[in-house]
């Protein structure tokens, strides 16, 4: 699967919006548009970049093409997603970082300290 499709399509909130809607079943390309205030040569583009990225499917019905979720390609992105997280997490735990904290951690720590001359209020106790 090409990520970097999959990601620029979406990257989009219009082309995220008809993903929605499809996620109600098979629509008409009419009836996406109904939902949106564009031309239909536009929303031929965005469905045009999600059938490319394999998010959609279209199907032909006498003389009308219904588009349908993929929803498999979306599965392989949240299973690559979640390794990622593992993998980080596995890390983490296992001490491969060798003590060093990430810049956010590092951030997040440097917040959670007293400042110097201020007395601490107790909210943290």
């Amino acid at each position: 699967m090409a990520f970097a499709e999959t990601f620029k399509a979406l990257s989009d909130p219009a082309r995220r919006q008809i993903l929605e809607l499809l996620k109600e079943g098979p629509m008409s390309a009419g009836e996406i548009g109904a939902h949106f205030e564009m031309t239909g040569a536009t929303m031929s583009y965005h469905l045009k970049i999600l059938k490319k990225a394999d998010l959609v499917f279209e199907s032909r019905e006498k003389n009308f093409i219904y588009y349908q979720l993929n929803a498999s390609v979306l599965e392989e992105i949240l299973l690559w997603i979640t390794s990622l997280r593992d993998e980080v997490k596995e890390e983490g735990t296992a001490g491969e970082t060798g003590g060093r904290l990430t810049e956010g951690r590092q951030a997040q720590e440097k917040e959670r300290e007293p400042k110097a001359g201020v007395p601490d209020s107790g909210e943290n106790s």
